[in-house]
């Protein structure tokens, strides 16, 4: 005699933790507040709240040379670039949420954001093009999700695939180089708007080894013993 089990129940088409989708959220609310805000006022918020590297080339106040290199990342260009923007996220940001929770994912997201302005600003000092968008902090939530997945025959020491092992070498030299080349030649853009694809880099490089140390201090909390 058969038993009768009831069918399991199907995963949600849209499974993504909370924080990921609220981070959407943010990003679509700002970017329609910008857009449907009269001409001037849209302008002087993406000129006071881009990342702009002429600002420290030529001095500023705390607020003009601070904020920017988070609130870059709220800004975008159009609908095109935010939409492949919350596209990536809806990818990636769902394992580092799921596995370290809302406040580490927000401040791992904010940090490659941060490095990734850095690394622009390190290549591009003085250039007066403002920068905007989310892709650094999303490089490096691309970065840590690769570290986090299993690949086969591949010897793992630890939860999380070492920066050294050649799947995330090979993976990283394809991205870095695709990014690079697509930057330099400014391939997929309309020719007024340039990639920066060095904030891309500065987001996924760092967010290689800060997903270690993130790591580290996860297990800390969870076994204080």
């Amino acid at each position: 005699m058969a038993f009768l089990q009831s069918q399991p129940p199907r995963e949600p088409f849209l499974h993504a933790p909370a924080s990921v989708l609220w981070l959407i959220g943010v990003l679509v609310a700002v970017h329609l507040a910008v857009a449907i805000a009269p001409e001037a006022a849209s302008d002087n918020i993406v000129t006071q709240l881009a990342f702009v590297p002429a600002r420290y080339a030529q001095g500023g106040s705390l607020f003009t040379l601070v904020v920017p290199f988070v609130s870059h990342m709220f800004l975008h260009g159009d609908f095109v670039h935010l939409g492949v923007n919350c596209l990536w996220l809806l990818v990636c940001g769902p394992v580092v949420a799921r596995r370290y929770g809302t406040v580490p994912f927000l401040l791992f997201f904010a940090a490659c954001g941060i490095a990734g302005a850095a690394a622009h600003l390190a290549f591009n000092w003085g250039s007066p093009d403002p920068v905007i968008g989310a892709s650094g902090g999303i490089s490096g939530l691309m970065a840590a999700a690769i570290r986090m997945m299993r690949w086969p025959n591949v010897p793992v020491s630890g939860p999380l695939m070492p920066v050294l092992s050649r799947p995330i070498l090979i993976f990283s030299a394809i991205w870095i180089a695709t990014n690079t080349v697509f930057g330099i030649l400014g391939l997929g853009t309309d020719g007024e708007t340039q990639i920066a694809w060095q904030a891309h880099l500065g987001g996924y490089i760092s967010g290689l080894f800060l997903i270690g140390l993130v790591e580290k201090l996860h297990r800390r909390v969870a076994s204080p013993l």
